[in-house]
């Protein structure tokens, strides 16, 4: 099985929507609280470019993809720019073998490269121990905790945020 990492794609938005839409329905790790149709997550994929700070990777596994990261916006007021929120999401199926350490892992690279990025954020809503030790692994510093700031599933939840200086 061979792993390969690419830039999202038009056609890779259902698969991603429906990656995403498990998280929602079934975990705490997203305080979406309703699955998304496709049409309404095409605005969310059109933020995405092949340059610059918003980005959207895909892996696929033989073919088939099974996951994605990528930097959004952190705060919409301007002087945020030149920071970015990252994510990761793996297909459940797959998760757990490896597979999003290397894809979250470009994505950060990329963000060195392109040098228009100064910070990355990641948000992870706990209990997610694979994500906090994710994080840590590629250099990110745990910065704020949030108390049950989410509520979802008929309880609350806190977040932790990490950093990353993705600026040299």
């Amino acid at each position: 099985m061979t792993l390969q990492l690419r830039p999202g794609e038009p056609g890779d938005l259902s698969r991603l929507v429906e990656i995403y839409n498990h998280y929602v329905s079934e975990t705490h790790v997203t305080f979406d609280t309703e699955p998304f149709a496709v049409g309404a997550r095409t605005q969310w994929f059109t933020q995405f470019a092949e340059s610059g700070p918003y980005r959207l990777l895909v892996a696929e596994l033989d073919g088939a993809v099974i996951g994605y990261a990528s930097s959004t916006r952190f705060q919409p007021k301007p002087a945020y720019g030149t920071s970015v929120e990252t994510t990761v999401y793996i297909d459940h199926a797959h998760t757990g073998k490896g597979y999003g350490a290397p894809l979250y892992a470009q994505l950060l690279q990329q963000l060195v490269d392109e040098q228009s990025v100064h910070r990355a954020y990641g948000g992870v809503a706990l209990p997610n121990p694979r994500s906090v030790a994710l994080h840590q692994k590629l250099g990110f510093a745990h910065v704020a905790s949030y108390h049950e700031v989410g509520y979802k599933f008929g309880k609350y939840w806190d977040v932790d945020w990490f950093e990353k200086d993705v600026s040299k």
